[in-house]
């Protein structure tokens, strides 16, 4: 078999869509690649839980022939690979959430945002790992094994979308899919080096019920800025079966006007987690070059606490882990140790600390509220901390400046934003540590304000673009 040619994997699902179309490159041509890339990659990174190359290929053939045609019902992504996680529902393939009790599982329905993408025109090839009922910041499944960052086989590629940022970065897929109740998008962003968009509550919208929870959303994972505005057009607007998805459709702009003259604010640790030095460092670089670019910087107190974060895992505990628990008790022999984890956490939590979680949380939105209102963007770290184990037991402390903190929620600084659902929050990389693993900052805007994040985003990707050369992409 001939070598993989990596300049093609690693070319944005938009360079690709415009090589599609004047023909320079062929749908079968890519995939073809993609699938060579996965066969070389997949033994040592395990980002698929599932793959269906030979369906996809019959599928490219057809986008193929399309393009030969000049056919006129081309569709916007027409011939796009992608990879979708093992969560929402595609009618007919296995959907088991990384875990045992749905091993025999088979989806009867699709879920309505992929059923957008498919609409779109997209090809899905593989479906990506995530831990076991999507319940940590890893993805480690006793079904699907474990789950590595392409940049440092052994450390996690993040969760629980995780398979989703491994594929992008490593090159085995231009677009994937990730849910986000916690930060299972922006983790494995971060973890991987690649971008991760936790969009509004309501925004795009779901056909399940977990999507009636206003801190559980589904978006897209990409390698560039400008291809995840792409795939969230696709994905948003309102669905008549879904009346908790917002009218009328929000679409992103094509073009972006420079940050020059904008304040931004700014939080190293949002007055409460420790911060490892690698993240620190290339915070601070990332902080530089949007002065560099004509940001005003604002360094803020955002107003986290000890009282707040726990109040984010009370609700967690008690609503999310709550249904992993009436999942796990049905057969403890079979739940992963972060399921039996979670589902024990489930059984400390009241309904009056769940109710309690609201008041945190509307106290929250007053204060974070009137610093967005004074601000374009607000910016913090995705991931207050890399070195996590791919394979990585709740009981396994992790330690940050010699102080040891919670083995869930304590490494990672996405769940507050899950607290306060309708703000948009975009994770793009922000360098490579000391150690070899990427680092990333989440930009974040006032509720429903989508197209500041993004434009704030577009600007670093232009000073500081990523995976766009071979020294700045994975070595595996």
């Amino acid at each position: 078999m001939s070598s993989t040619d990596l300049e093609i994997c690693y070319l944005s699902a938009t360079d690709v869509l415009k090589r599609f179309r004047d023909r320079t490159l062929s749908p079968v041509e890519y995939l073809a690649e993609l699938i060579k890339r996965a066969e070389e990659t997949e033994p040592a990174i395990n980002a698929f839980a599932f793959s269906w190359f030979d369906q996809a290929m019959d599928q490219a053939k057809e986008a193929e022939a399309k393009y030969v045609r000049g056919d006129p019902s081309i569709r916007e992504l027409e011939g796009l690979p992608i990879a979708v996680k093992d969560q929402p529902d595609i009618k007919g393939q296995p959907m088991t959430m990384g875990s045992l009790y749905l091993k025999d599982n088979v989806s009867t329905e699709t879920d309505f945002s992929i059923q957008r993408l498919l609409d779109a025109g997209v090809i899905v090839h593989a479906r990506t790992t995530t831990g076991e009922f999507c319940c940590s910041g890893i993805s480690d499944s006793t079904i699907h094994g474990t789950t590595h960052t392409p940049w440092k086989i052994g450390y996690t590629c993040g969760g629980s979308s995780g398979g989703s940022g491994a594929t992008l970065a490593v090159g085995s897929s231009p677009l994937a899919t990730g849910s986000d109740i916690g930060g299972s998008i922006r983790i494995p962003a971060a973890c991987c080096g690649v971008v991760g968009y936790k969009p509004p509550y309501g925004r795009n919208p779901g056909g399940s019920a977990v999507h009636f929870d206003t801190y559980a959303v589904m978006g897209p994972m990409t390698r560039t800025v400008t291809d995840a505005a792409m795939m969230q057009n696709i994905l948003c607007g309102p669905h008549p079966l879904d009346n908790a998805s917002i009218r009328p459709k929000y679409v992103l702009p094509d073009t972006y006007e420079d940050i020059q003259g904008l304040r931004i604010a700014w939080s190293m640790d949002l007055s409460f987690f420790e911060v490892d030095e690698h993240v620190r460092a290339n915070t601070l670089k990332t902080l530089d070059l949007l002065k560099d670019l004509g940001a005003e910087l604002v360094e803020v107190d955002f107003g986290w606490s000890a009282e707040a974060d726990r109040a984010v895992q009370n609700y967690l505990d008690h609503l999310f882990n709550g249904y992993i628990k009436t999942i796990v008790d049905t057969d403890p022999d079979l739940a992963t140790p972060w399921a039996t984890y979670c589902a024990n956490a489930a059984g400390k939590t009241s309904a009056t600390d769940f109710s309690g979680a609201y008041e945190t949380q509307a106290k929250m939105s007053r204060h974070v509220g009137a610093m967005m209102d004074d601000c374009y963007a607000f910016i913090c770290p995705t991931c207050n901390f890399q070195e996590i184990p791919a394979d990585q037991n709740p009981n396994d402390p992790v330690v940050i400046n010699g102080k040891t903190v919670d083995s869930l929620y304590g490494w990672c600084m996405a769940h507050p934003f899950n607290m306060l659902g309708r703000l948009p929050v975009l994770s793009v990389p922000s360098g490579i540590g000391g150690n070899g693993l990427p680092t990333g900052i989440q930009i974040v805007a006032r509720h429903l304000d989508d197209e500041r994040v993004f434009r704030v985003a577009i600007a670093l990707e232009k000073a500081q673009p990523w995976l766009d050369r071979p020294e700045r992409r994975p070595s595996i």
